[in-house]
């Protein structure tokens, strides 16, 4: 399934049995510290809030880089949004010659391209005839490395 410029997907079964999380009511700031207080807030479902379609929703885990400079990294499940708007600048899942890819939506010169977003250099892959977008990224998850 992945050759050398692919971002490869394996798709997984997701089951969810506890799918609300409590939020504290305010927003933790990611540049100054703000003052913490005791508010919290009414639980939500993350799943609800991640995924918009839940019917036309699947989840993939990514294998490869060439997309971590768009925040998805090797591990990473993705939510695909098989109803979700399609259009450039939009992360894609795609079957292109055969292969499952995950890539940005690009038009250049009128033509539409996969590409990667990554250190590495991986070739725009041109968007042909036989190329199907199965669908949109809708979220991700990520596990973060905690010891």
């Amino acid at each position: 399934m992945k050759t050398a410029d692919m971002l490869a997907v394996e798709p997984v079964s997701v089951s969810l049995v506890f799918r609300e999380i409590r939020t504290a009511g305010l927003r933790v700031s990611a540049g100054f510290p703000s003052p913490a207080g005791d508010d919290i807030e009414d639980p939500i479902d993350l799943i609800a809030w991640m995924v918009r379609h839940e019917h036309a929703t699947f989840w993939f885990r990514v294998s490869g880089n060439s997309l971590c400079r768009a925040g998805i990294l090797d591990g990473d499940f993705v939510a695909i949004d098989r109803a979700g708007k399609v259009q450039p600048g939009r992360t894609v899942l795609a079957l292109h010659n055969g292969d499952l890819t995950l890539k940005v939506l690009a038009r250049r010169d009128g033509r539409l391209w996969l590409e990667a977003r990554s250190d590495e250099h991986y070739p725009p892959l041109p968007v042909i005839e036989s190329t199907e977008i199965w669908g949109v990224v809708a979220g991700i998850a990520r596990r973060y490395p905690v010891e």
